[in-house]
């Protein structure tokens, strides 16, 4: 069939429709692997055998505090060598390599060493062609108040997979965040956790919800290490699971079609319609 002068054939329609569809996809892996406390050039290693045997992924999303180990004591007691600086040391290096060589994105925790030399419980994300994002944890779990400076922002990031909204473990506690997040345009909540032993629970449950509540995809990336219950987890805007793990050492493989966002919101436009007038403090909604 010819189309007419200014028309597209039936075939070109279709293809550019499936790369509009395409563009939409995001393949998704989440790393749940025990590690080793206070081995970071271990860890980093690690961290790049399974970015390699994962290069086909859009985004990668490792736990929180991957490199050094999740330990309050032995980050305290080895600081100086533990600590990084967040744009020259050696997972930032890493990671910036790693991601322009194979087109991912990676999301990984990471000790960093703060301008004034405090200690920030911290990301790095690194995409290509993206440059490099770090957000510091800002909502700090009581025990590691005597040991992180807590961070002041809520940003949102975008990379070639989607704008990600970045939490950490405790931060799953506050609704408002993901909201903060969701209206700044953010697509996919990414939450490398180190939630505790037997609190699964508190993965499922939040992770669900604030996925649901803001009508986007929230991805759950905990540590299984010693001490820690694994337990991660994939949801969508309908806060339906669409992966998760146990104990077990492994990568959770899905796609995030973010084409799902819009038309949720469109079913049902709970997010913009809110009043935070009325939610902060009890107070009155301000009146014109």
């Amino acid at each position: 069939m010819t189309a007419a002068p200014g028309q597209q054939n039936p075939e070109q329609q279709d293809r550019e429709q499936q790369d509009r569809e395409q563009q939409n996809k995001v393949r998704l892996a989440v790393v749940q692997l025990v590690v080793p406390v206070g081995d970071p050039e271990g860890n980093r290693r690690r961290l790049a055998e399974t970015v390699e045997e994962h290069r086909d992924a859009d985004l990668i999303v490792f736990p929180e505090m991957f490199v050094p180990g999740y330990d309050l004591a032995v980050v305290t007691e080895r600081s100086d060598e533990l600590a990084e600086d967040a744009e020259t040391g050696p997972t930032a290096v890493l990671v910036r390599e790693l991601a322009a060589a194979h087109g991912v994105t990676i999301v990984v925790g990471f000790l960093e060493r703060a301008d004034d030399g405090g200690l920030c419980n911290s990301l790095l994300i690194a995409a290509p062609g993206a440059g490099l994002a770090v957000y510091r944890k800002s909502h700090l779990f009581p025990a590691e108040l005597p040991v992180f400076e807590p961070g002041h922002e809520l940003p949102v990031v975008h990379t070639p997979a989607g704008v990600l909204g970045p939490q950490i473990c405790f931060e799953h506690a506050f609704p408002a965040i993901a909201t903060t997040q969701a209206l700044a345009g953010a697509e996919v909540l990414v939450i490398p956790s180190a939630v505790g032993a037997d609190h699964e629970h508190l993965i499922e449950v939040r992770t669900r919800a604030r996925a649901q509540d803001n009508q986007l995809f929230a991805i759950a990336a905990n540590s299984n290490s010693p001490g820690f219950c694994g337990h991660s987890m994939v949801v969508d805007p309908k806060g339906r699971v669409l992966a998760a793990a146990g104990l077990e050492d492994t990568v959770l493989r899905t796609v995030l079609d973010l084409s799902e966002i819009p038309a949720e919101r469109r079913r049902e436009p709970s997010l913009g319609m809110g009043r935070p007038h009325l939610y902060l403090f009890g107070r009155e909604e301000e009146t014109r």
